[in-house]
């Protein structure tokens, strides 16, 4: 009886370690049915940096534009009204001097960009226009005192100057060669936050007729720019600089995707300039335009709306010396397409006063060439609400 007992007793141990076994390593058998399996696709380890796998990511960019950013902290002083109490001798003689006006400190933001290993930064008129104290944080937590080389209202562009060398100055780009739809990342210190990047496309090109600026050439993009990235840079995909952000349409203050960036083009142009002399020199033929319309060129019988029309010339100026007379119709400016009125305006800002240009236009019928030499425009007054 005993040996019965223990046949059974070790045969039922080894049948229920077959069962484990067969429960954990083929729990199908027990149940008929095959097993699920859940196919997933798993991606590989990424690649090391620098093994020339390309990604969906604009890193490299960043990575190559970033240093070249820098945060503007800027403050000057401003007086509180005066209170009309103070004008009273007897609340002067029981108060006496302690409510005189008290200057108060007034703090700006903006951002910046090094275009020069020796030291100097592009950013917005605006950013640190009236001043009298000027910080610039690198990206890496530096700071630095800087003054002002030069500024330029009209196209609200300025260059600073801190005592540094050997800094990450950035590429500059080809601003000519953007396109609608080409991808751009905007870099700056929005709201104070500290240094971010946005993208965005190039939403449009050549806007004008904005009244930001004197002169507008800007290019419009939907990446996020707020308060505190005027001056700071918009790179392309392969991390040149291409424009200098500027300024938004927004009703609430706060990026709703229209934003405008200085051409590189125009923002070189005027930074050579102040650098060298402190001050941008314009070309100017005094004249005034006007964009022909399709009910003008009708109305006048002009037969096309190509072209910018002189509606007056100025006595004396450089295009009436010249024979240029109202009514004509301007095509070229040095060779370059006169689009509309702000496109020849700035086409003949960019030309060297004292230099002969060449424009070429309709009178009538005919086509004329005539010799330009052109002058240096008047001085403008601006300020910027």
């Amino acid at each position: 009886m005993y040996r019965l007992w223990l046949t059974f007793a070790q045969t039922a141990t080894i049948c229920l370690a077959i069962l484990f076994v067969v429960a954990t390593l083929r729990p199908e058998w027990l149940t008929g049915n095959p097993a699920t399996q859940v196919e997933v696709n798993q991606a590989q380890p990424s690649p090391v940096a620098g093994a020339g796998v390309k990604t969906a990511s604009y890193s490299d960019a960043v990575r190559k534009a970033v240093p070249a950013v820098v945060s503007i902290f800027t403050s000057k002083e401003v007086k509180r009204p005066r209170n009309p109490f103070l004008s009273d001798p007897l609340f002067r003689h029981f108060f006496g001097e302690r409510f005189e006006d008290e200057a108060q400190r007034a703090f700006g933001l903006g951002s910046g960009v090094i275009i020069s290993r020796r030291g100097y930064i592009l950013t917005n008129q605006h950013v640190v226009d009236a001043a009298d104290e000027i910080e610039v944080a690198l990206a890496d937590g530096k700071k630095f005192a800087a003054k002002v080389v030069g500024s330029d209202p009209e196209t609200d562009l300025a260059v600073l100057k801190i005592d540094a060398q050997n800094l990450p100055a950035i590429t500059l780009g080809q601003a000519e060669n953007l396109r609608v739809g080409d991808v751009v990342l905007a870099i700056g210190n929005p709201l104070g936050v500290g240094q971010t990047v946005t993208m965005g496309i190039v939403s449009a090109l050549h806007r004008t007729g904005l009244s930001i600026n004197t002169f507008e050439n800007f290019i419009q993009t939907d990446a996020a720019i707020n308060q505190g990235n005027s001056g700071g840079a918009l790179i392309d995909a392969s991390g040149n600089l291409v424009g200098i952000n500027t300024a938004i349409l927004s009703q609430t203050g706060g990026s709703i995707g229209i934003g405008f960036a200085i051409p590189v083009s125009t923002a070189k142009q005027v930074m050579e300039q102040l650098i060298e002399t402190g001050a941008v020199t314009r070309g100017w033929i005094g004249v005034e335009l006007r964009e022909i319309t399709a009910d003008l060129a009708e109305s006048f019988k002009l037969g096309a709306t190509a072209g910018v029309l002189v509606a007056g010339v100025q006595r004396g100026s450089p295009a009436d010396r010249a024979g240029i007379k109202p009514g004509d119709i301007v095509v070229t400016v040095d060779g370059k397409q006169a689009r509309d009125p702000d496109s020849m305006r700035n086409l003949i800002v960019a030309l060297v006063p004292g230099k002969q240009t060449t424009l070429k236009l309709k009178r009538g019928q005919n086509e004329l060439e005539l010799q330009v030499q052109v002058g240096k425009r008047p001085g403008v007054k601006w300020s910027r609400e």
